[in-house]
């Protein structure tokens, strides 16, 4: 699975289990009759937004990303592509997270409600990722995939071969000047 699909999926899968676990917790104190928690995670989760905006402020990629892709080893031909696998493989513990706190909405509402504001910061502080990794695939001529990993290893890269962009070359911004005929 490209890194940079990758990436976009995990950010979307975020916003997902925020949105079910939002759900959950309204659901759950509604059953508990306590009106008072609906307000707070509200407050939580705009709170959160705002955290999660301002960590993903930034156009670049992120430390631990870029550090990742430097990292990467350079292969010939493509790795074994099977993105259902990669996503379960890497994203178990959001998952999890998020079936547990779900389960326990109806007795304790509270805890989806915290997870929610994580779900959420994680999302948002991640949405530029994706465009920062596709910038510097298009910039290097390269593909970045994620390696077959156990679930418990961190992430490896694995970088292919791609086509290089000439956008600099075709919009004139090659470094020569061209003199403009006078009207």
């Amino acid at each position: 699975m490209r890194f940079s699909d990758f990436l976009r999926t995990t950010v979307m899968a975020s916003a997902g289990c925020a949105t079910v676990l939002a759900a959950v917790t309204v659901a759950g104190a509604a059953g508990n009759g306590n009106d008072l928690i609906v307000p707070f995670s509200a407050g939580w989760w705009v709170i959160a937004a705002l955290f999660g905006i301002w960590l993903g402020r930034r156009a670049e990629t992120s430390p631990p990303i870029a550090s990742l892709l430097a990292s990467a080893r350079t292969q010939a031909s493509l790795p074994e592509v099977n993105p259902a696998r990669t996503m379960l493989n890497r994203l178990w513990p959001l998952f999890i997270s998020t079936v547990g706190a779900g389960a326990v909405a109806f007795v304790v509402p509270q805890v989806p409600a915290v997870a929610t504001g994580f779900a959420i910061i994680w999302s948002l502080a991640w949405r530029r990722q994706a465009s920062a990794v596709r910038a510097i695939e298009e910039r290097d001529g390269a593909r970045f995939y994620l390696d077959k990993t156990s679930p418990l290893d961190p992430i490896r890269l694995v970088r292919t071969p791609g086509f290089r962009s000439n956008l600099f070359e075709l919009n004139g911004a090659s470094g020569h000047s061209r003199a403009q005929p006078r009207a």
